[in-house]
């Protein structure tokens, strides 16, 4: 099978090193230097239309789109107008990612558990209601912001400046909520609209720094999969999976792709986060290693409208990621760093998340740069090796957060680069 990867992120390698492990000639636009092994890399404009005559020209089997910003332009409504399948939602579809407060507002129609909220199109209106809200309170811009756009706000200044930040923008829309308590999960469904198969939990480390402190970031690592209590998976598919994509075939845009389920494990029970319309990054670096069966099949399956679950399947083992960010980052991360990677074990792997060839040297491109990636039988285990790889990378000044797994006491790394 012939497959179009659309994206240049760690998640999208993680995605060609999934379709190529399977014996599947793959393609990736933009695509990174990491994955040039597996997959050719092809030029092109990245709107929409383009891409999806890239897909034509190509002859590709099946596109599977990577970041939200392509749904949210159509991409998957353009490959379908030419007749290629698409994994992903359409444009209408990915308005549960691209608009949370249209997504906190579908929530309620559907039933759906999530924090108590309002939204906003007016400063003052959010300021009033800000100051009436006993802190910590959350604080989120309503638009796309690369998992970036969420405050959580302490005081009543911190919140007021959060607010005045998205307002800067014309258009602007904020959604301000309870703040919830309790371990926060990933959960993922591969879904056709109708059928879908879960992958394991996992769990993000969003801000920058140990203990959960700092400012938020794309995410600083993974482990997967989060150890649920007996009962919380059946609850998340009968009060969130099940309904959701219920609502989306109800209001007439079923839901085809990956459904990202961002959870809180709270003492009433998993409610959601925020919902994502693909992939999570670095959730993918995580999940998809541990996938045994074909992605790619399964996305052409899923594209077509005839998921079988009963084929998606996942080793017993556990992983974890260890993001290697550039110095300055999440506000200004310095590029151009020389980067020296080591030789991989089988059970490793280093995604390539923001990197570039220069002067034929490898170097830092983004924030994110390198997402240090292992397997192994047990969760601990799987940390000590990630934490182990990452040790081996020479990336010199770059961040790193030693404390992955921390939350449910698993052990890290206690020294300091």
């Amino acid at each position: 099978m012939r497959v179009l990867v659309i994206g240049g992120g760690g998640r999208e390698h993680a995605i060609v090193d999934a379709c190529a492990r399977h014996g599947h000639e793959v393609l990736c636009t933009p695509g990174n230097p990491g994955m040039a092994g597996q997959a050719r890399l092809l030029t092109s404009p990245q709107d929409a239309e383009s891409l999806a005559d890239l897909a034509v020209q190509e002859g590709a089997d099946v596109v599977i789109v990577g970041p939200e910003a392509y749904l949210a332009a159509g991409i998957v409504d353009a490959c379908s107008a030419r007749g290629v399948p698409a994994f992903g939602p359409t444009r209408a579809a990915s308005r549960l990612e691209g608009d949370k407060a249209w997504s906190k507002a579908f929530m309620a129609r559907h039933g759906i558990p999530t924090a108590t909220h309002r939204s906003f199109t007016d400063l003052e209106e959010a300021l009033a209601h800000a100051a009436r809200q006993s802190p910590p309170i959350v604080v989120k811009d309503a638009g796309l912001k690369a998992g970036k756009g969420v405050t959580i706000a302490q005081t009543a200044q911190e919140a007021e400046a959060a607010l005045r930040d998205i307002f800067t923008e014309s258009g602007a829309q904020a959604v301000i909520e309870d703040f919830m308590t309790g371990q926060e999960v990933t959960v993922l469904a591969l879904t056709d609209g109708e059928r879908y198969a879960l992958t394991p939990s996992s769990q993000d480390h969003k801000t920058i720094f140990e203990g959960d402190t700092g400012p938020m970031t794309g995410g600083m690592g993974v482990i997967c999969p989060f150890p649920l209590e007996s009962g919380v998976l059946e609850r998340v598919q009968r009060e969130i999976i099940e309904p959701t994509l219920a609502g989306m075939r109800a209001e007439g845009t079923p839901f085809t792709g990956v459904l990202y389920a961002g959870l809180m494990l709270t003492p009433q029970g998993p409610k959601v986060v925020e919902f994502n319309a693909r992939f999570g990054d670095p959730e993918a670096e995580a999940v998809l290693p541990l996938l045994d069966s074909d992605l790619a099949r399964h996305a052409l399956d899923a594209a077509r409208g005839h998921l079988d679950p009963a084929t998606v399947r996942f080793s017993a083992d556990a992983s974890a990621v260890v993001i290697l960010a550039a110095p300055g980052y999440p506000a200004e991360p310095q590029k151009g760093i020389p980067l020296g990677l080591p030789g991989l074990h089988a059970h490793e792997r280093l995604y390539h998340a923001g990197t570039r060839e220069h002067a034929g040297r490898l170097e830092s491109s983004g924030g994110r740069v390198l997402a240090a990636t292992a397997t192994a039988p047990t969760l601990q285990e799987a940390v000590d090796a990630a934490y182990a790889l990452a040790d081996r990378v020479d990336f010199p000044g770059h961040q790193r957060r030693r404390d992955i797994g921390g939350r449910i006491g698993l052990r890290g790394p206690h020294t300091r680069i």
